[in-house]
């Protein structure tokens, strides 16, 4: 009885009455719609049974495949069983994500500015209190102190990220052979096998712990959400150095239902309590999704970020969801993890206590301004024209840009190694000691005269006269250019000194130029709609015009015409798995919001993931022969 393999009495003859008055009501349905046959022909062989009709699929009315209409339709199809290949295909694409997400905040100024920018837009501090005055820290000289929790915040959101999603990753692809493994043991009239299922609640604990982390974002940005922010107020705080900040509802504002519903959702997921327990989280974040896509002003009242949060919990949910859905053994689930519960939380607590190091090393009074000064968005510090065509004061915009943000993050490094030690056998720390490099920006040259026409061959693998690279994290990792397969250019480049060039050590890293690892030889030919969306992705400025936006669907249609699915996920998420590449690599990208379409630095952003993930650049696209 305490296990749940079979349902009580009660529950069984409340199942059964339900699926008589079910039958019931499908009887008369089927008398109503056929009212013109006799009923007793109905049944005889003068209507004999005919095979089921099979439903299109998704994505031959859409073109794409959605979790929020596989939701809506769950009901009505056979029940599901569990899909472990597709919860691996998540999370190992978000913890792809999360990567990108880390090695971009490190290599791209404009990036880490907007991020950082995002992320202080979306503190609560950025609330009025109940008397309509700002918050202590832009009024006590306490910037460094804002600035500090803001920066910190970055850092820790994209450590942690990383940590659990790679976690969640390997949890799932693990078990995905086990079930594979087992696949002859496993029989409904036994129990699963106790390697597989101690790996089956493992995974499930896990990611009910990975939850509060986003459950705790949300909580934190959505209150202080340019969008949301006109429903809630601060209490003034009893001491401006206070770091707590209590938030409450706007008194006397009204909202209309559109509102009401979804700050009720949003609050039922952030204040994790008996209403969210009683109705689960998948059911919330789903009926989120239904409430944006039937009630479009619900969208407009989300921030980017907030989507983006909103999807992270969609793929948690999705997991919990289809573990839900591993009848009979999921009935159990809750008092087996219950006999185990002191065990994983050991081993929990066990693999998570660099991200605990990491927090105390990141908090706000522990930061020092030598870590916080230097990420600080302020003046012209980031200031990145990328898209623009190089030139002596462009190079050196991009050099100082380059050079601010290597400042910020040795010092960010420092600080960590320091105080939380080399995390060992963390996710972070595989991720910055792997041959990874960042590109930077070379020091003017005055242009040589035009050379001959080269065959198209050459032209592709050629060495960029504007790029070198260097180490992700010159703390972790000193990868050789023999370790990253790098051929050095065969002509000297000529440079002169620059006060902001970071210096290098010839014993710890090289300067360091990379051809493309791709096949020269492969191309994609694509019709001139795709062809202009990855010359714009792949910019390159010495050959490219001006870039513009790009509209989301021609960003789709691009890639889709190159051999890949779409899976449209919740919130801003969107999922890329190839047909046809050589890998089995998925990637997933955030739709633009609220406005559908792609400006050049996100687009250019993505064109640098689509590099690191398979090798693409701009020249293997061509125009398809009519």
């Amino acid at each position: 009885m305490t296990k749940q393999k079979q349902f009580l009495p009660g529950e069984g003859l409340l199942i059964l009455e339900v699926q008589e008055r079910l039958l019931k009501t499908l009887e008369q349905c089927c008398l109503e719609l056929l009212h013109d046959i006799p009923e007793p022909t109905l049944t005889s062989d003068s209507f004999p049974i005919l095979p089921e009709p099979l439903l299109k699929p998704e994505s031959e009315i859409t073109g794409f495949e959605s979790l929020g209409i596989m939701a809506a339709e769950f009901p009505y199809r056979v029940p599901a069983e569990l899909d472990l290949r597709l919860i691996e295909s998540l999370l190992a694409a978000r913890a792809a994500a999360a990567e990108d997400h880390l090695w971009t905040l490190r290599e791209d100024p404009d990036y880490f500015s907007r991020a950082v920018l995002d992320a202080q837009d979306h503190g609560q501090e950025m609330l009025k209190d109940t008397m309509g005055i700002d918050h202590p820290v832009f009024s006590h000289g306490q910037r460094d102190v804002l600035w500090a929790r803001v920066i910190g915040s970055v850092v820790v959101n994209a450590y942690i990220e990383l940590e659990y999603f790679s976690e969640l990753s390997s949890q799932a692809k693990k078990l995905a052979s086990m079930q594979e493994k087992y696949a002859r043991d496993i029989s409904p009239s036994k129990d699963l096998p106790k390697e597989y299922l101690e790996a089956l609640l493992r995974f499930q604990f896990y990611v009910s712990q990975s939850a509060k982390g986003p459950l705790g974002n949300l909580k934190f940005a959505a209150v202080a959400s340019p969008p949301l922010r006109k429903f809630f107020i601060r209490e003034p705080p009893a001491d401006y150095q206070s770091p707590k900040i209590r938030v409450i509802s706007r008194p006397g504002f009204k909202m209309d239902n559109v509102e009401e519903q979804l700050v009720w959702l949003l609050r039922t997921l952030w204040e994790d309590g008996t209403d969210l327990f009683l109705a689960s989280m998948p059911l919330v974040i789903d009926e989120i999704e239904r409430l944006i896509q039937s009630e479009p002003r619900a969208g407009q009242l989300l921030s980017s970020r907030i989507t983006a949060i909103i999807g992270d919990l969609s793929i948690i949910s999705q997991c919990l969801n289809q573990l839900g859905l591993y009848h009979p053994w999921a009935r159990s689930f809750e008092s087996e993890t219950a006999d185990r519960n002191e065990t994983l939380q050991k081993e929990y607590a066990q693999r998570t206590q660099s991200l605990g190091k990491i927090l105390a090393a990141l908090h706000e009074k522990s930061i020092s301004s030598r870590a916080v000064t230097p990420g600080q968005p302020t003046g012209s510090k980031f200031v990145y024209p990328v898209d623009k065509r190089r030139t002596l004061e462009n190079v050196e915009a991009l050099r100082e840009a380059e050079g601010n943000l290597d400042a910020f993050w040795v010092s960010i490094d420092h600080l960590i190694i320091a105080k939380a030690g080399d995390l060992r056998d963390s996710a972070i720390r595989k991720l910055l000691s792997q041959p990874r490099i960042l590109q930077r920006t070379r020091e003017w040259v005055e242009p040589e005269k035009p050379s001959p026409a080269v065959p198209a061959q050459q032209k592709a693998i050629e060495v960029d006269q504007y790029t070198w690279y260097q180490p992700i994290s010159k703390f972790y990792a000193a990868p050789t250019a023999k370790d990253l397969d790098i051929q050095k250019p065969k002509n000297k480049v000529k440079t002169r000194s620059w006060k902001g060039a970071p210096r290098h050590d010839p014993h710890s890293s090289r300067i360091l130029t990379q051809p493309n690892h791709v096949d020269p030889q492969r191309s994609f030919p694509v019709d001139a709609r795709a062809l202009k969306v990855f010359r714009t992705v792949f910019f390159n400025p010495a050959t490219t015009s001006t870039p513009g936006e790009v509209p989301w669907n021609d960003f789709l249609h691009a890639m889709t015409s190159v051999g890949f699915t779409v899976m449209k996920l919740y919130g801003s998420v969107w999922q890329f798995q190839s047909t046809r590449l050589d890998v089995e690599r998925n990637i997933q990208f955030h739709e633009p919001h609220p406005r559908g379409k792609l400006p050049f630095t996100v687009a250019r952003q993505y064109g640098r993931r689509l590099n690191r993930a398979y090798g693409w650049f701009g020249d293997m696209f061509v125009l398809a022969k009519k």
